[in-house]
């Protein structure tokens, strides 16, 4: 008589499905109405930690294994996930062809006379990085916190990034936005990577907070930003920073009010008190940025963004906003001839900020302007890709160091 103690193992666990499940959704996120926001949720961070979720899945297949509690139905679905996340991370490691071959095409010649990155281009050093996601500071950075640039609480303050040793003298300068879709977000929260790397390369780098949304309605957060350059105009110098040579980038919301500050410098209704300031930027470099809050297009991404988040929670409800407002925030709509370089940099698999947008601002720069456009679409990158230390963000943000590094470079040929 058989042993009615006796208990098999399921075919498959609900973990096995989550994980296969969740590894599925990084290769194929959805951009549905209402999956997209949970599609990102599953799915930036497993992509990005795909090696980690990998070792974790083989780990707990092995585990399972040696204590009789995996049966080959559950084996075999271990087996499936461990492949997708392979797969993602061969996506990932991509990103660093992709980005030079974009950096080859779009700046020829000169950038090709840029010297090696041989420092940071290394296995090791790679390998440290994923090691430790969420280990960003760097030995030889200072940084100097919450100094005000306005009058205000803690929005009203801006973080600064320079060589710990007192190196910085008419440094290049780097302006980083941080996004959260107009409503959240902190200076600390976003651009850590780029900052800490470009300051140890003798950069001085700006992160200011702004003022958000509800409680404050759009152009408030953008006249912060100016706000925000304008003091670094007036007082970089101090911190050894060149006044004369700004780069502002920023991610999301960021990539967006980056984006109109670069093409608006001339915009007086959105420098109340400062109208006389200075507030343009010699590049920009906007990452996963939304470039059209109206969509003229009728792209069904565009057009659910402007009515479901934009006209209720960022811009004027009382009188509603105008057809005119959305256009006019809109860094696609105000591209002029004599607008700055741009570096474009944008996930494939986006879902929170729709590749369509990054793919048709850069067509019109390039149609409507005479500045230098890069352009770099990541295979399998999500929103936020560049947030913490990763395969794909390092490659990124590699790509986009060298690109300021040429930019400054050709700068000074001319200055």
């Amino acid at each position: 008589m058989a042993d009615l103690t006796e208990t098999r193992p399921p075919r498959v666990t609900k973990r096995q499905l989550a994980l296969l499940g969740l590894a599925a959704n990084v290769l194929r996120p959805s951009e549905g109405k209402h999956t997209a926001v949970l599609s990102f949720i599953g799915g930036w961070p497993v992509g990005e930690l795909a090696p980690h979720v990998a070792a974790l899945t083989a780990a707990d297949a092995v585990r399972s294994v040696a204590r009789g509690r995996m049966s080959k139905w559950g084996l075999g679905v271990a087996a499936l996930t461990t492949t997708a996340l392979g797969y993602a991370i061969s996506q990932s490691r991509q990103a660093g062809p992709v980005v030079e071959d974009a950096l080859s095409r779009d700046l020829g010649a000169d950038y090709a006379d840029l010297p090696a990155d041989r420092e940071n281009d290394s296995p090791q050093r790679t390998a440290r990085l994923i090691a430790r996601p969420f280990s960003m500071k760097r030995p030889g950075v200072e940084v100097i916190r919450n100094i005000n640039y306005t009058e205000g609480g803690k929005r009203a303050k801006l973080d600064v990034y320079r060589p710990a040793d007192g190196s910085a003298k008419n440094a290049p300068v780097l302006i980083q936005i941080h996004g959260g879709g107009w409503t959240i977000g902190n200076k600390e929260e976003q651009g850590q990577i780029l900052m800490n790397r470009l300051a140890e390369l003798g950069w001085v780098c700006v992160a200011p907070n702004y003022r958000l949304s509800p409680k404050n309605r759009f152009p408030t957060h953008i006249v912060d930003v100016k706000r925000a350059i304008a003091w670094v105009r007036a007082n970089i110098a101090e911190y050894g920073g060149d006044p004369r040579y700004i780069v502002i980038t920023g991610g999301s919301a960021g990539g967006h009010l980056c984006s109109l500050a670069a093409l608006t410098p001339d915009e007086r209704a959105w420098q109340p008190g400062f109208e006389r300031a200075d507030t343009s930027v010699a590049a920009c470099v906007p990452i996963y940025g939304v470039y059209d809050m109206f969509g003229e297009d009728d792209d069904p991404y565009t057009t659910v963004l402007r009515d479901e988040i934009l006209a209720p929670r960022v811009f004027a409800t009382e009188p509603p906003a105008t057809h005119d407002d959305f256009r006019a925030a809109s860094p696609i709509h105000r591209i002029t001839p004599d607008a700055p370089d741009f570096f474009v940099v944008h996930g494939e698999k986006d879902t929170l900020v729709s590749v369509r947008q990054a793919r048709a601002f850069v067509a019109k720069l390039r149609r409507e302007t005479t500045a230098s456009v890069t352009y770099a679409e990541l295979p399998g990158a999500q929103h936020a890709f560049e947030v913490f230390n990763s395969i794909r963000s390092d490659h990124a943000i590699r790509g986009v160091v060298r690109w300021c590094q040429w930019h400054h470079q050709r700068w000074l040929k001319t200055h």
